[in-house]
């Protein structure tokens, strides 16, 4: 999401329940975390998920990676309103795998909504293994494709009702573009990350989680 109107539109959306949703699945599957953690966020946005890491524990700190300048300028003048979150909450621009990073490895490495927009997918995984610590906790939620056109523009209508119309379309687009739970294990298997596990979660979301071994 290059063009500043998409960046807008997404920054200004409603994503409270699956963002919501991303967090509450994320403490059901880890438990309780040691609050002094290095996050990486791939994919970040616009930030309100690292935003959301940051506020949960309090002693973490997250680095937030994107492609495109023009969500990070709002994940910037978000933060600029975080007084309480400066210092803990870093936003880099780069491309996946080669992006520089100010930590070697990090605890825990999250991703929402990025695998469907890769034209490679191999390279969230290269990144997954390049940067996760030994025994980092891996948690990456993304759309699952529908079974048909006709039921992506079911969803379309039903969960971006009333959004601008360019965002409908960026989402009906993801949801074609995204993929199905056997086809991101072939890619799991392919990156010899297979024990991370895979799991539909929603009518339009699916969870890849797991530990980095030890």
């Amino acid at each position: 999401m290059l063009d500043p109107e998409q960046a807008r539109a997404y920054a200004r959306a409603d994503f409270e329940q699956p963002h919501a949703m991303f967090m509450d699945l994320f403490c059901e599957t880890f438990g309780t975390v040691d609050d002094s953690i290095y996050v990486l966020d791939l994919g970040c946005g616009p930030g309100d998920i690292s935003f959301r890491f940051a506020r949960a524990w309090t002693q973490c700190h997250v680095h937030g990676v994107d492609g495109s300048d023009a969500m990070l300028l709002h994940a910037e003048k978000a933060l600029a309103g975080e007084i309480e979150l400066q210092g803990r909450v870093l936003f880099l621009e780069g491309m996946l795998p080669d992006v520089e990073l100010p930590c070697p490895q990090y605890d825990i490495i999250i991703s929402n909504s990025l695998l469907h927009h890769l034209p490679d997918p191999a390279v969230l995984w290269q990144t997954v293994k390049a940067f996760a610590g030994p025994g980092a906790l891996i948690f990456i939620m993304d759309l699952k494709r529908p079974a048909s056109i006709a039921e992506a523009g079911r969803l379309r209508d039903l969960y971006a009702k009333g959004e601008p119309e360019v965002l409908r379309q960026d989402f009906y687009n993801s949801l074609l573009a995204a993929f199905e739970s056997a086809e991101i294990r072939a890619q799991l298997d392919n990156a010899g990350l297979a024990g991370l596990n895979v799991q539909d979660v929603s009518d339009r979301h699916l969870v890849i989680s797991g530990r980095m071994p030890a």
